[in-house]
């Protein structure tokens, strides 16, 4: 009784989300495009290496607005982090939203080891942002990334708690614009813990 309860529940808010948003898309003022390139070249000890531009295929199947994907080096240890950002201006009734790299990684040969969410300072405060662990190969890679609305970050991989922000967010500020970003470290002999420090630390 109890489960189907819930079950209800969720298929409800699923059908009055799907319905606000779609009202809302009538009713909504995105933002100007952004200009991702804006990113400093240099984040202390990071200085931008390469920009590593995203195949046409890739972008399509993407559907963002504005792509941003850049190595920076650091200067000390000679370590590197790529930043992948993907902003999408709006979501349109949910046409266009982010892809969790946990469904994309491994369409390009990554096999994950394990994936939880880990703590990360700013000076607004701690947030939680979701941690992934992959193999390609020889290849190990420590990938961190969250979703970045206007008003929030959200780890949750666009699941139940981020549509309920989507739709809250949406009635007050009548925008839908979001943005996965997404940050890579390599371990290079080096332990996941490291690799994640490193990632966190940029």
């Amino acid at each position: 009784m109890r489960f189907s309860a819930v079950l209800g529940a969720v298929l409800v808010f699923l059908g009055v989300q799907g319905l606000s948003v779609g009202w809302l898309s009538t009713m909504e003022r995105p933002p100007a495009l952004v200009d991702l390139t804006q990113l400093p070249a240099q984040i202390g000890e990071w200085s931008k290496l390469v920009e590593e531009p995203l195949d046409p295929a890739t972008l399509t199947q993407l559907g963002a607005d504005r792509t941003l994907n850049w190595i920076y080096s650091e200067g000390k240890t000679k370590g590197f982090s790529n930043i992948f950002i993907a902003w999408f201006q709006s979501q349109r009734g949910g046409a266009t939203q982010p892809h969790s790299p946990q469904v994309c990684l491994p369409g390009n040969g990554w096999v994950s080891e394990s994936a939880d969410i880990v703590p990360l300072e700013t000076a607004a405060g701690t947030i939680p942002i979701n941690r992934y662990l992959a193999t390609k190969g020889p290849e190990r890679a420590v990938i961190v990334y969250w979703y970045q609305t206007p008003r929030r970050v959200i780890a949750d991989d666009w699941a139940l708690a981020a549509k309920f922000w989507l739709v809250a967010d949406a009635w007050r500020d009548r925008r839908t614009d979001t943005a996965l970003v997404r940050v890579i470290a390599w371990p290079d002999g080096e332990g996941y813990e490291t690799a994640t420090k490193i990632a966190i630390e940029f």
